[in-house]
């Protein structure tokens, strides 16, 4: 299936990405390792050509890498073109023996995160590779400019930055150059974004993708009862006869053509509903009653 496509820097990729962590990480009881690869292969088969991991997406902190070598071994298993297919993935959080967490922006960590992660997708360069979290003892500007040497050395095509804040986003702007900062992945949804509105509006002037992570508000209850909590949402799914979560992800789409949402999935149903949404037609009027939800 082709699916409506939009870019991410250099890359060309479909509207919704397919959000992999459900995959392997924070879902009792885990999901199966077939079921794993028929979701992976759902997403492709409709449309879906952008799939994001993580290398800390893991059951347990010695299993770290476990979702990247999930979608390695899901695409590699998989019978269509893998030419237009975008992997990204995102480093400088730590995790340690005894569930120990932390964060390392520094150029050695994050060098050493790059290269365990490209072992781990089998490939020779990271399509889009994202700093997942701030290090607070670090200058902000450090943590990019590693990751502009890594681009520079080929190890990563894209550059992107994950919870950032405006203040952060000017600052990767100033250190990579214009069109140097290909997105930013934040937490976004109908029942979180006073913290990210502003982000989102601050990629679409400064021609960055912006990529909500947990879109329907994430898998502990948020994404599954979206229609009951807002009625919004309900009146529009009612009327086009689609699921409460496809209507959520169709008005985030409106929300800017350099909004890129990535839904998790961890069976193959949710992700072909959410590739629905990316051809689910709103109208004016019901794009402005969805508004409402941001107040």
């Amino acid at each position: 299936m082709t699916a409506p496509t939009r870019r991410i820097g250099s890359l060309t990729v479909s509207a919704i990405g397919l959000g992999a962590m459900p995959l392997s990480f924070a879902r009792t009881p885990a999901v199966p390792r077939d079921q794993a690869i028929r979701t992976v292969h759902a997403a492709l088969e409709a449309g879906v050509t952008l799939i994001d991991t993580a290398d800390i997406y893991a059951p347990s902190w010695d299993t770290m890498g476990h979702n990247e070598q999930l979608v390695a071994e899901a695409l590699a298993a998989w019978d269509g073109d893998r030419s237009a297919l975008t992997v990204a993935t995102k480093g400088g959080i730590t995790r340690s023996e005894g569930e120990s967490w932390g964060r390392d922006g520094s150029l050695d960590y994050l060098r050493r995160a790059v290269e365990t992660s490209l072992t781990n997708l089998r490939v020779d360069a990271i399509d889009l590779y994202y700093w997942h979290r701030p290090d607070r003892s670090i200058r902000y500007a450090e943590g990019v400019e590693a990751l502009a040497t890594l681009q520079q050395e080929g190890l990563i095509r894209e550059i992107g930055v994950s919870n950032a804040n405006v203040e952060e986003i000017d600052v990767a702007l100033e250190v990579l150059g214009e069109g140097g900062l290909a997105a930013v992945q934040n937490q976004f949804s109908p029942s979180y974004f006073h913290t990210s509105i502003e982000e989102l509006r601050h990629c679409g002037q400064h021609g960055a993708a912006f990529v909500p992570w947990s879109p329907l508000g994430g898998i502990g209850g948020g994404a599954s009862g979206v229609g009951e909590r807002f009625p919004q949402v309900a009146r529009v799914a009612e009327a086009h006869g689609v699921s409460p979560q496809q209507v959520v992800i169709a008005w985030e789409l409106s929300l800017g053509d350099h909004v890129i949402p990535i839904p998790g999935a961890g069976r193959p149903e949710s992700i072909v509903d959410s590739a629905a949404a990316m051809t689910l037609e709103l109208t004016e009027a019901e794009r402005e009653d969805l508004g409402t939800i941001l107040g």
